[in-house]
């Protein structure tokens, strides 16, 4: 039954802002990396597998902006209008798009060690093997809670859904914990080691290409939060934290695929003059990582 009563600890101003947020994020996000799939399938010299890896990085934020726009359009509605079963398949929806962007970005971590360090180009094969392991391991790890391993439910505003972190029993923290460890502890690992090699090595050629700091920082300024509040629910009630903040954390983490699309397709060098070339049809000249001395 529909109801206009708003959640408990929110007011009518914050679902406008929450909402507007998730729907301009969501609008925006899924065009910019639209963008990006366009000039993957439009321009020959971006069809490359270390591209390939790329732009599965833009289609898993692309499902993750389609579900942000659900939520921020029944967020203005005041209401989740899609029942019980659909808030379930909402939060499945957004699983998987959040587990496999985080092992697409540690993916393009990896290879582009290889582009700077070892000069060892990714091969189509290698690249599709990447790519269909991260999809089908996102989809089974997201299709546990289907399964009865955690829970997905509504998030504190009630106009969408994830995983339920206030439950706390032994099921969600067994859950979780496990996610951790393959989805951010294993991706962090990761990380840190590709991108300190690669600083080191644009501190031996006195050519520093990009910002090594960059990828790992906004990827925890988005997700950070939201998995602080997770691992707090595993030792403590998050009941105890405000909903407006609780909420904070979701919308915060459904802003990274802006974010990504700007650092790992129209920042990367290897990429964005395909970008250009489809947007503006001047072509520019590919760039060639320097040498150690």
């Amino acid at each position: 039954m529909v109801t206009d009563t708003l959640p408990e600890g929110f007011t009518d101003f914050d679902m406008y802002v929450f909402g507007s947020l998730l729907l301009l994020g969501g609008v925006l996000g899924f065009v910019l990396n639209g963008v990006t799939v366009a000039s993957f399938l439009c321009v020959r010299e971006n069809r490359n597998p270390s591209s390939f890896l790329v732009v599965n990085l833009a289609l898993a934020d692309m499902i993750l902006n389609v579900n942000g726009f659900l939520a921020g359009y029944a967020t203005y509605l005041r209401h989740w209008p899609f029942g019980q079963q659909g808030c379930v398949y909402h939060g499945f929806h957004g699983m998987i798009s959040v587990l496999a962007s985080v092992s697409f970005m540690a993916a393009i971590a990896w290879d582009r060690y290889h582009q700077y360090c070892t000069r060892q180009k990714l091969f189509w094969s290698t690249t599709m093997v990447i790519t269909a392991f991260i999809w089908v391991m996102a989809v089974f790890w997201a299709s546990m809670p289907l399964l009865g391993w955690g829970v997905y439910d509504f998030e504190p505003m009630r106009t969408c859904c994830t995983l339920d972190y206030t439950r706390g029993d032994w099921n969600y923290i067994s859950y979780m914990l496990t996610l951790m460890i393959l989805y951010m502890t294993f991706p962090t690992y990761i990380f840190l080691t590709c991108y300190d090699a690669i600083n080191r090595q644009f501190k031996r050629v006195h050519h520093h290409r990009f910002n090594t700091d960059i990828p790992f920082r906004v990827m925890w300024v988005c997700w950070g939060p939201y998995i602080v509040v997770c691992l707090y629910a595993c030792l403590f009630d998050p009941e105890y934290i405000h909903p407006r903040i609780r909420m904070m954390f979701p919308v915060m983490a459904k802003m990274n695929p802006i974010c990504n699309v700007v650092l790992y397709s129209y920042g990367n060098e290897f990429f964005r003059g395909g970008v250009w070339y489809y947007l503006t049809g001047q072509r520019v000249a590919e760039p060639t990582p320097q040498k150690s001395k």
